[in-house]
C-alpha cells in the first residue's frame, strides 16, 4: 500500500497538482484523498484505473508491482 501512496504522491507532484486538484478529479473530499495518499485507506479498482489513465501509467507501476511505468 505504501508503494502506491508514494507513487501517487510522486506522480501528483510531477504534474504540479495539489491534493485538492486530485480530490476534485476523483470526485472525493480532500480529506479522503489525503487518506489515500497517506496509505490509510484502500481505494476501488475503478478509481485506480482512473488514476493510472490520468497519469498514463500502468496499474502495476501505480501499485508498486513494477518499476516500468509504461503500459503494455
Amino acid at each position: 500500500m505504501l508503494d502506491f501512496a508514494n507513487r501517487l504522491k510522486q506522480l501528483r507532484k510531477e504534474k504540479k497538482l495539489k491534493q485538492t486538484d486530485m480530490a476534485t478529479l476523483l470526485e472525493l473530499t480532500t480529506r479522503h484523498y489525503q487518506e489515500i495518499e497517506y496509505g490509510k485507506v484502500n481505494i476501488p479498482t475503478l478509481t485506480l484505473i482512473k488514476i493510472a489513465d490520468y497519469f498514463n501509467v500502468s496499474l502495476d507501476y501505480l501499485v508498486g508491482r513494477s518499476d516500468d511505468p509504461t503500459r503494455h
